[in-house]
């Protein structure tokens, strides 16, 4: 029976001491609570801490809130493609492209959705798409609902990638290359100067698609992600990014060419059957997305601290292929990644394992994920007793 079976799996999962299970927690401002514990929270990705700023708060409810909302601003409507499509929405999407200077932007009701509906949508049986290792489960569900035939290249292989490449190039309309430009579990970059130089060799064949997810709002002179800061975001095709994190609101976009957002009005189906989210959502997203470039001074807090506790993880043995605010501690087995876990929660930090199928078998992790805001000077002193729980 159904239930007999799926106890047994949960069973499973917790001797592989990979059982998963929801905590309540609670904010008061800047302050994290689980079951009434006070911690600091190591897991967030308000990577600007902007989601726990009331003086935004109050400006935000000063200067768009006096304006008069649609009736349904603060509910559910419809699909933007029957009654769900406010003013709010274009204007939001006229100064995403605006910004970025590129033909169109579009927006999805979350990264999920986003990277589901574009590549399943674009991608059909004349199209090969080669997506890098460790890219996001998002748009490796998103291959798993077209007909497409998909490869997979070594992280951050240039040169493996480009092999691809050359055995491909003649048997299909277009290659897509997929890629994060900032990985979530591991804080490393890929290279996009080189991944453009490969598109600009195969001009004809190659379209670049980047999610920028934990870019966007970090880095770049404008916050416009890591394809800002080395110069590349007119050279990418499909350039992704989030609402839902550095920019503490919610749903994803895209930035393209007009064609490519036209035809996923047409064929995108997480955009076509989905309710579109609340034009308060929308208005919130605008309203931060037009200061965004304003917050350098957070940008820089934040790549100061993850440069600090990068350095301090190398210092305790720890491999470290970080070059942002996402930081891992790797202790490969299951069991260790959970007693560091529990040794920062008694210290009052909260940072949760990470275990497969989240990280490849044998990569259990902390992750750390700083923010602006992230009050590291004591946990210089826990980072110290994080190597005990390495392999020996």
């Amino acid at each position: 029976m159904l239930e007999d079976r799926l106890k047994e799996e949960l069973i499973q999962i917790e001797k592989m001491g990979s059982l998963r299970q929801f905590r309540t927690i609670s904010y008061l401002n800047d302050q994290f609570t689980i079951n009434g514990k006070p911690m600091i929270n190591l897991a967030s990705n308000d990577y600007l801490g902007l989601g726990a700023r009331e003086d935004l708060v109050e400006m935000f409810f000063k200067q768009e809130l006096d304006q008069k909302l649609p009736t349904s601003a603060f509910g559910s409507t419809s699909s933007r493609l029957l009654t769900g499509n406010f003013e709010v929405m274009d204007q939001l999407e006229d100064l995403l492209k605006n910004t970025y200077h590129r033909e169109a932007a579009l927006v999805f009701n979350s990264g999920y959705h986003m990277n589901v509906g574009i590549i399943s949508a674009i991608a059909d049986k004349n199209t090969l798409v080669i997506a890098d290792k460790l890219v996001h489960a998002s748009m490796i569900d998103g291959l798993r609902l077209t007909n497409t035939r998909f490869e997979r290249f070594r992280h951050n292989d240039i040169d493996g990638l480009e092999r691809i490449v050359k055995r491909n190039i003649d048997s299909y309309d277009e290659l897509i290359i997929m890629v994060e430009s900032v990985y979530s579990m591991d804080g490393d970059v890929a290279d996009l100067r080189e991944l453009v130089n490969l598109k600009r060799r195969y001009f004809d064949k190659i379209i670049l698609y980047v999610d920028e997810a934990h870019a966007a709002g970090v880095f770049g002179e404008n916050g416009l992600g890591l394809s800002e800061s080395v110069g590349v975001i007119q050279e990418i095709d499909i350039l992704c990014a989030t609402f839902g994190k550095a920019m503490a609101g919610m749903g994803g976009y895209i930035v393209t060419s007009q064609t490519i957002k036209d035809y996923l009005i047409n064929r995108s189906r997480s955009l076509i059957f989905s309710t579109a989210l609340p034009p308060i959502i929308y208005q919130w997203n605008k309203f931060i997305f037009q200061h965004i470039r304003s917050f350098n001074e957070e940008r820089n807090a934040l790549h100061m601290k993850a440069a600090k506790i990068r350095q301090l993880a190398k210092d305790r043995g720890f491999d470290m292929p970080s070059s942002s605010q996402i930081i891992p501690f790797i202790f490969g087995d299951n069991e260790l990644a959970l007693q560091a876990s529990d040794y920062l929660n008694k210290e009052g930090y909260f940072c949760p394992a990470v275990r497969p199928p989240t990280v490849p078998q044998g990569t259990a992790r902390l992750r750390l994920s700083l923010t602006a805001s992230t009050d590291i000077a004591n946990l210089e002193v826990a980072i110290d007793a994080l190597s005990k729980f390495k392999k020996q």
